[in-house]
């Protein structure tokens, strides 16, 4: 089996190869009769390379200890869950990860573009192939997860294990849904660069690619929340966003493609802005090999990445063949870019879709200059200078509250111009939403303004919202003489994109006030005896026992904490520490009760088992549950945009 993934992974870069071969003489000689089998070599080169991950899969799941990737990330003590984990755990497995998604995306925009883009496609296929052949001869000369153990080696124990830290049920869908994020984007660069090199540059490559840009937004911005999830309940510190590199890493090519997605619409709507979107999914798509450059070249210090190896200069070297190629192509077609249209007003939507993409690219630069500040610090002045939480909290909070001020006012304005009779109409009552708002909170005495602004601009995105759906229902009655549900439902779905974003913008908007929470944090560290109480704020917590437990792959440290309010019981929080029979490395393991949309949450230092003392942190975190909440809506949202509406399906019926 170990021999059958070796040798899956060296056809897979072979057929990649011969693929690349047959789509360079069909676009250089623009000889149309080996391009089909430029796409079945790219297929079946994906073929291999998913039957090389599903081989690595198999070795872990049976605890192999002649590969030396099992032995590392695996162990035959490791439950099986978390052996199927250990794909991503690793340099090796992770970088096969990686091919193997973006195999996936090969199959599947090959079989649904069958009768579809025949101009493009072939282009598409170069391009993906071109990065399908990186990541192969990466894996196959450089981190190969198929390496044998040295002969001769004699293993202590039954493998090293899985880390700690990834033991965790967050972290089995967290890492896949993250990559399906970052290598998806790889598919609306690949038809950019194809609608580059064909010279055709108006909304059709866009359209073909709506679907394939939401995806992997939708994906990266989930795997997003899912990582903050997963810091909330593992790490044990209380929260849910550090802006650790990694976390950053996953976040600017989200902050890009989000960009992109406002752009593009007005592309489709007024054909402008034409460069400037095409130069959007190139950044984007850029950021996303920059960020798997920064976790595996050691560069950077965090909990996510991956020790240092000799593997970063060959990533660097990809991302500037990738952005030289980009700025070669775009100036060669420099004048393709022209638009026979222009921002005809301040007060349009069109402004408010640029201004939000201004707002964005700070953002995005804001947060890559905090990152990478660290690494250019030590290597112009020797010293590494590291930049902390305050920094990006002091930059990105400000954008954030532009970002949610835009996210209203965009919607309130006209195409082309947007009289003043109708900024009257749709803005006074948002704008009286804000500022009872406003007012209420100054005078309840929130001493954060950050806080009161952010619930102010929220009441006026959600306000304006609200009016929105409530405008088109009442025509949908009028005229249609529809109940309210069946006109909502119908509204929906003859404009999925529109409202769809709407959902999109009230989970956001959520998350923003799940935000203001971090403003209202208590915590106390204490101290405590069996039998002992302490209270915070109005809960009281008693430490009734201390206790071990022996399990199949750990010891845990665990003690049970009543919790009461008003004298009665709510809940007991039983936070552990855990000490890993493959590991040296003790794990925390944090216990949270919801109480409403306060969060309860434990932490356990050590206890002594002779005196019964437990060291322990208790810490009240209000309205974080709106954080998931806002995601699960936001998910919802994107969801109704992507299914195609009614006018949508009987078209496909027509055409097939």
């Amino acid at each position: 089996m170990i021999t059958l993934g070796a040798y899956s992974l060296q056809l897979g870069f072979l057929f990649a190869l011969v693929s690349l071969g047959f789509g360079g003489w069909t676009l250089a000689r623009d000889d149309g009769r080996f391009q089909v089998a430029a796409q079945r070599a790219l297929v079946i080169s994906s073929g291999f390379v998913l039957l090389a991950t599903a081989v690595l899969v198999q070795q872990l799941l049976i605890s192999n200890l002649d590969l030396e990737y099992v032995v590392r990330y695996s162990s035959v003590e490791t439950p099986t869950m978390y052996k199927f984990a250990g794909l991503w755990a690793g340099m090796e497995g992770s970088l096969l990860f990686w091919s193997a998604i973006l195999a996936i995306y090969i199959v599947l925009i090959n079989f649904l573009n069958r009768q579809r883009n025949q101009t493009l496609m072939p282009l598409v296929n170069i391009v993906l192939g071109i990065i399908l052949l990186f990541f192969l001869l990466v894996n196959i000369f450089f981190e190969n997860p198929f390496t044998l153990l040295p002969p001769g080696t004699i293993l202590q124990g039954s493998g090293m294990g899985l880390n700690p830290l990834l033991q965790h049920p967050v972290m089995l869908i967290h890492p896949p849904i993250l990559y399906l994020g970052y290598v998806g984007f790889a598919i609306p660069f690949a038809f950019a660069v194809a609608a580059l090199i064909r010279r055709r540059l108006d909304a059709t490559w866009i359209r073909s690619t709506r679907r394939w840009t939401l995806i992997p937004w939708l994906f990266l911005g989930v795997g997003i929340i899912l990582g903050g999830m997963w810091a909330y309940v593992e790490l044990g510190w209380g929260g849910y966003w550090s802006w650790d590199p990694v976390e950053n890493a996953s976040l600017l090519p989200w902050l890009t493609g989000t960009a992109y997605l406002h752009s593009v619409i007005i592309q489709e709507k007024k054909n402008m802005l034409r460069l400037w979107n095409v130069i959007l999914i190139m950044i984007t798509f850029i950021l996303t090999i920059f960020g798997t450059y920064i976790t595996r070249s050691g560069i950077i210090s965090s909990v996510h990445a991956f020790a240092a190896t000799d593997l970063g200069i060959w990533f660097f070297g990809f991302v500037v063949f990738t952005i030289v190629a980009c700025v070669g192509l775009i100036l060669l077609r420099w004048d393709e870019f022209a638009s026979p249209n222009r921002l005809e007003s301040f007060t349009s939507r069109e402004s408010g879709f640029l201004f939000n993409n201004m707002v964005f690219l700070a953002l995005t630069l804001a947060v890559l200059w905090g990152t990478m500040f660290p690494v250019l610090s030590e290597a112009v002045r020797g010293a590494k200078i590291t930049v902390g939480s305050p920094y990006f909290n002091r930059i990105t909070t400000p954008m954030g509250l532009i970002l949610l001020a835009l996210m209203g006012i965009g919607p309130l304005l006209a195409w082309r111009k947007t009289s003043n009779a109708t900024i009257k109409r749709n803005f006074i009552w948002p704008g009286v939403g804000a500022v009872v708002v406003l007012v209420t909170g100054l005078a309840m005495g929130v001493s954060s303004i950050y806080v009161v602004v952010t619930l102010a601009l929220a009441s006026f995105v959600l306000v304006g919202i609200v009016l929105e759906l409530a405008r088109g229902i009442a025509a949908r009655r009028r005229i249609a003489g529809e109940g309210m549900l069946t006109a909502l439902l119908n509204m929906v779905d003859k404009n999925r994109s529109r409202y769809g974003g709407y959902t999109v913008h009230l989970g956001i908007l959520i998350m923003f006030i799940g935000f203001t929470g971090k403003a209202f944090t208590v915590e106390q560290d204490m101290t405590l005896r069996e039998g002992e109480k302490t209270q915070l704020k109005d809960y009281v917590f008693t430490l009734q026992h201390h206790y071990i437990e022996k399990r199949p792959n750990h010891i845990a440290k665990v003690i049970d904490l009543t919790v009461a309010k008003d004298e009665h019981i709510i809940a007991t929080l039983s936070p552990e520490k855990r000490f890993y029979t493959d590991s040296d490395q003790p794990n925390t393991e944090v216990a949270i009760f919801s109480h409403g949309l306060i969060d309860l949450y434990a932490i356990l230092g050590d206890f002594d088992q002779e005196t019964g003392v437990a060291v322990l942190k208790i810490m009240i975190n209000p309205l974080v549950q709106l954080i998931w909440l806002g995601g699960i809506i936001m998910v919802l949202g994107t969801i109704i945009a992507i299914l195609p509406s009614r006018a949508d399906r009987k078209l496909q019926e027509k055409l097939t």
